[in-house]
């Protein structure tokens, strides 16, 4: 930043000595018909040429290498922290988000360094011009330094207005360009289930009403655009008209007449490199405070104490939901989201009042709990490699084992051929293949508490029931909590906590629960 400013301000000095070498050039060579001196003048005028052209390059290759180094920096932020997030990350903050920070916000901080470079060289440029302007005529001088402070406060408020209007697109382009990611990731099930075409037109309409805001973010944007190369002109013309009713009078020579010109034609760069300044600044300080949100989003501590030495109960104080060592547990309720929150709470995802064997987990080492305690989700990642590297995960592969666990999940579909090459992400997956593997991979791990959200809702009921009998049966004597509303999971269940507004209102076997409670009742038979 700081060459960024020197070059420019040598930059910006070099044109603005030239009016005066120009001046000096036609009083004492070409008006007394001097040519010696006035190809001596010419010189150095040439000289300086010379240097500003350097120096010009100078400034252009520092500034770009700070907008480059600020914005790559900045990436840098961006992906060190969401992957220190790790699978907190979607829980925190949308995928469209994370996209719209990583390549467009890391480049308007970019451009925002401009200020702290040919900013800075701007306003050294106008302070040297009036000085200059100063030996010539104070009058000028005085306009000089009213007029570009006037200019500045000119463009302010429109500059506030497009902050304000940029901050609403902003937000509105994050959960647009989110909503496009979940599509492109679901456009497969999304076909199957013919609802593209439901999806096209709600993307159809959040990108029309983005456009619109655009429009009006666009509004002050074009009168900054407008002012900035209208207001230097109009400027100009103030100026040259002054100077040359001094000249007339006998107040300036032709030299100086010619000088005063050069200064405010030279002006002109300045003023709009400060107007435009401004606007890069507005934008920037939007995509920064996108950006420390962001940033700000707290990272699990990896210190802590250490886990119960025996497998113990997990309780959620919140809903009051208990999940025993041990036991299959079951939490129904007719908002699916309920059942979700209730499972990251137990999984130490985010804040948590919940305990483990009476002890606060956010008190207990991240690691340990992850160790033990598995949370595994709908769109948990399936990185590319053979079905045998995917389902092992981070444990070392044992084909029985891995085998095992694709039965358990009934993934005998996937393939026998365990050196199957599969996709990132599963794509070469139907919807419920992927759920299938996913679940593999979770029994395969062997936590000794499992926490899965509706781990069948991609399958048919026969298979479905598959998974249920097969589940029990490989979990016996380990933890297990699923968030359900199947019929065929509940009936398996030791116990199923009937959950109303996310909070527990019965618990109970599946049957006994039927025979209880109404609610519970009409929940299962939808």
């Amino acid at each position: 930043m700081a060459l960024g400013a020197i070059f420019g301000s040598l930059w910006f000095a070099s044109l603005a000595v030239t009016p005066y070498l120009i001046s000096q050039a036609i009083d004492r060579g070409l008006v007394p018909h001097r040519p010696s001196v006035l190809i001596a003048w010419a010189g150095v005028v040439l000289a300086v040429g010379v240097a500003s052209a350097w120096l010009g390059i100078m400034r252009h290759r520092s500034m770009t290498r700070l907008r480059l180094a600020a914005a790559m920096r900045t990436a840098d932020l961006v992906m060190t922290h969401a992957t220190r997030l790790g699978a907190a990350l979607p829980r925190r903050v949308t995928a469209g988000e994370v996209v719209t920070i990583g390549i467009s916000d890391v480049w308007t901080i970019g451009r925002a360094m401009n200020a702290g470079g040919v900013g800075v060289a701007s306003v050294v440029a106008c302070v040297v011009i009036a000085v200059m302007l100063s030996r010539i005529s104070g009058m000028l001088a005085a306009v000089i330094m009213i007029g570009v402070p006037s200019m500045v406060l000119i463009v302010g408020p429109l500059l506030r207005r497009t902050q304000r209007a940029g901050a609403r697109y902003r937000e509105r382009q994050g959960a647009v360009n989110g909503r496009l990611l979940d599509v492109l990731g679901g456009l497969r099930i999304l076909n199957g289930l013919g609802g593209k075409e439901l999806h096209l037109a709600r993307y159809q309409r959040e990108s029309s009403a983005l456009r619109d805001q655009g429009y009006r973010v666009g509004g002050p944007s074009s009168w900054i655009g407008a002012l900035g190369e209208c207001l230097p002109a109009v400027f100009i013309g103030v100026v040259i008209w002054l100077a040359a009713r001094l000249a007339v009078d006998g107040g300036l020579t032709p030299g100086q007449l010619m000088a005063v010109y050069g200064y405010t034609a030279m002006l002109v760069i300045p003023v709009n490199v400060l107007i435009f300044v401004g606007f890069d600044v507005t934008h920037g300080v939007v995509a920064a405070r996108r950006l420390t949100e962001f940033l700000r989003l707290p990272v699990d501590d990896p210190s802590g104490e250490p886990a119960p030495a025996a497998p113990a109960a997990l309780h959620d104080p919140v809903s009051g939901v208990c999940a025993e060592p041990g036991r299959f547990t079951a939490l129904a309720g007719s908002r699916p989201a309920d059942g979700a929150e209730i499972l990251d709470r137990l999984g130490a995802y985010g804040p948590t009042e919940a305990t483990w064997a009476g002890r606060r987990l956010d008190d207990i080492a991240v690691a340990e709990i992850r160790d033990r305690v598995l949370v595994t989700e709908h769109e948990a990642d399936l990185f590319a490699g053979t079905l045998r590297e995917v389902v092992a995960g981070r444990l070392a592969p044992d084909d029985r084992r891995i085998r095992q666990a694709l039965t358990t999940a009934v993934a005998h579909d996937v393939g026998d051929d365990l050196d199957r090459p599969l996709t990132w992400g599963g794509r070469n997956l139907s919807g419920g293949q992927r759920q299938r593997v996913r679940l593999a991979r979770a029994v395969y791990a062997d936590p000794e508490m499992l926490l899965a959200p509706e781990p069948t809702s991609a399958v048919d009921a026969h298979t479905e029931a598959a998974i249920a009998d097969r589940l029990s049966q490989a979990r016996a004597g380990r933890g297990t909590v699923l968030a359900t509303t199947s019929p065929v999971l509940l009936d398996r269940a030791d116990t199923v906590h009937w959950l109303v507004d996310g909070r527990v209102a019965a618990s109970g076997t599946h049957r006994e629960l039927l025979a209880t409670e109404s609610g519970y009742r009409a929940l299962v038979n939808r």
